[in-house]
């Protein structure tokens, strides 16, 4: 049954009466005029407006969702969808279902995922907020773009063709509108074949608001791309603070420092040994997600993950106590100037110098060392 349809146009649907009828007899005008095998299919997220009804007595088939989410009606959707391809869009009338020979196009010459470009298409007056087609879109656009070295310029554009079994096979894990953000995201870092087409926006058909909201789903993008790019939200911003750290350690270690009028001293070196000791802990936190998601299948294998891999724990453990021992060696040496005055009150900031390195070498290594550990622990085999 599969192989005999070869396009499923998927509309996601919450009470959408107003606008519902006119998509429909759009996508099925499409099919009939191109000679597809196709099907129209409403993935219903619970409507109470009579959209079920509407669906059926214009010929698409309703499939019933009960998880409440825009994620959740798409992957509902495209796991019942028969067709080999799903073309998805929204069910307000605002994208052109009539015109999709390009995304078909694209999808026979073998390309996983089509994502439509509004930008390069054209958006019509009213269609998109200013904040949205201004700031939101084009911001988390090229956030994508940078954290995942996508080509992709329109990275939430809701009308997009995909190979149903590819796409079956990423396994999509998020239920709400950041859906829209993982499947460009694990696409990308899969390797899936990804074209982009142009495509239109018109002011929706509805009176009543929108689902979307501006400001929640907007972050909600953003923390997705994040969480999902370990290098951007931990070790990038880890590497920075241990190189201020050292920087500042290593400057101020032998004395007073002076920039024109202002000096730099032992107040100074302390908070770059902040800065050294909260790096190591991010960058570890980077390795502890990396891991945990590679071991998950949230993320695939790549080679820095095998690299980290094949440092911890047993190298990551030896680095460790090396640090540690280091850190009670420049100890001893901070006693030996303690009893030169027979360890009575110390003003000497040489000392303090000296303290501050050793307990800076102490603290990373421990975190090391307890890290290492930690991300044994990470790699144990388990059954799923």
């Amino acid at each position: 049954m599969l192989n005999q349809i070869e396009l499923t146009i998927l509309m996601p649907c919450l009470n959408e009466a107003e606008t519902l009828e006119v998509c429909i007899r759009k996508a099925f005008s499409f099919i009939n005029e191109n000679e597809i095998a196709g099907e129209v299919v409403i993935a219903d997220n619970g409507s109470t407006d009579g959209s079920q009804e509407i669906s059926r007595r214009c010929g698409a088939r309703v499939v019933d969702v009960p998880q409440r989410g825009y994620g959740a009606a798409l992957i509902g959707g495209t796991l019942a969808a028969r067709g080999k391809y799903v073309i998805m869009g929204d069910a307000d009338d605002s994208y052109d279902f009539v015109h999709l020979q390009q995304y078909i196009d694209k999808l026979r010459e073998g390309y996983d995922l089509v994502m439509g470009n509004r930008f390069k298409g054209g958006i019509q007056k009213g269609a998109m907020p200013p904040l949205h087609r201004y700031l939101g879109n084009p911001v988390l656009s090229f956030l994508g773009r940078l954290f995942y070295s996508s080509s992709i310029r329109d990275f939430h554009c809701g009308l997009r063709g995909y190979n149903r079994e590819r796409i079956l096979e990423l396994d999509l894990q998020t239920t709400g509108m950041e859906y829209a953000s993982e499947m460009v995201v694990q696409s990308t870092l899969h390797k899936y074949r990804i074209a982009e087409v142009a495509t239109t926006l018109a002011p929706d058909g509805r009176t009543r608001a929108p689902h979307l909201r501006s400001f929640r789903d907007g972050w909600r993008h953003l923390k997705f791309l994040l969480m999902y790019s370990p290098d951007w939200l931990f070790m990038i911003p880890g590497y920075c603070l241990i190189v201020l750290g050292l920087l500042l350690v290593s400057g101020l270690s032998g004395g007073l420092i002076r920039i024109g009028n202002v000096g730099f001293d032992v107040h100074t070196m302390l908070y770059g040994a902040a800065f050294l000791i909260m790096g190591v802990n991010v960058v570890l936190f980077a390795v502890f997600t990396k891991i945990y998601a590679a071991n998950t299948h949230f993320i695939p294998k790549t080679k820095s993950i095998r690299r980290w891999k094949a440092f911890v724990p047993e190298t990551g453990m030896i680095v460790g106590v090396a640090m540690i021992l280091l850190g009670f060696g420049v100890s001893l040496l901070a006693l030996k100037f303690w009893s030169n005055v027979s360890f009575g009150n110390l003003e000497s900031m040489s000392l303090i110098r000296i303290v501050i390195l050793a307990i800076s070498f102490l603290i990373v290594g421990v975190q090391v060392l307890f890290g290492s550990f930690f991300i044994g622990i990470l790699n144990i085999k388990h059954k799923a």
